[in-house]
């Protein structure tokens, strides 16, 4: 039994939502448009302002889709909504982070600045040299663009250094201790 396929997804006042016969649902709202398609094995059906997803048979890949299309109809809808954002802190001395138009450039402890190219659809701000936040409608991008930011200079466990999400804790380890047996 699939608990988070048989949760109904309630469809907010100003976000529309679209099923084609071939399970192509669009969603429209606010901040702006999503389109997705689905596969036919699982039905979509809209009532009003509810949505529920419902599958065919009881097989196991059926089971996980089933899940998986309703979580990611539910991101769509939150999505042209309210929109996601994830925030991301530069820790070290002499680390930082600016905007150049489109581009991040980032001066991390690297003998040249790196360079990352904003995706459409997600925004990119740095309110402070050490603050970075990541913006849009699609969870999977901003997700993907906070992470590929992430990964050029990941924390390092001893100082902490490198840039990581603003909730995220760092597991500390200690340092050698010099001249003990």
């Amino acid at each position: 039994m699939s608990r988070v396929g048989n949760k109904i997804i309630n469809v907010p006042e100003g976000v529309t939502v679209d099923i084609a016969a071939d399970n192509t649902v669009t969603v429209t709202g606010p901040k702006g448009t999503l389109v997705r398609q689905f596969s036919p094995v699982i039905t979509i059906k809209q009532e009003e302002n509810v949505i529920t997803v419902a599958r065919s048979t009881e097989q196991k890949t059926h089971k996980q889709l089933h899940g998986t299309t309703r979580a990611l109809l539910a991101n769509m809808i939150e999505g042209v909504h309210v929109g996601f954002k994830k925030e991301l802190e530069i820790v070290g001395i002499g680390y930082r982070g600016q905007m150049k138009g489109n581009t991040l450039v980032l001066n991390i402890g690297y003998s040249h600045p790196v360079e990352i190219e904003g995706e459409e659809g997600v925004t990119i701000e740095t309110p402070s040299n050490t603050k970075i936040v990541v913006s849009g409608i699609s969870k999977e991008r901003v997700g993907q663009v906070a992470a590929q930011i992430r990964e050029v200079r990941k924390p390092e466990p001893y100082k902490g250094k490198g840039i990581k999400y603003v909730d995220e804790r760092i597991i500390r380890k200690e340092g050698k201790t010099a001249g003990k047996k």
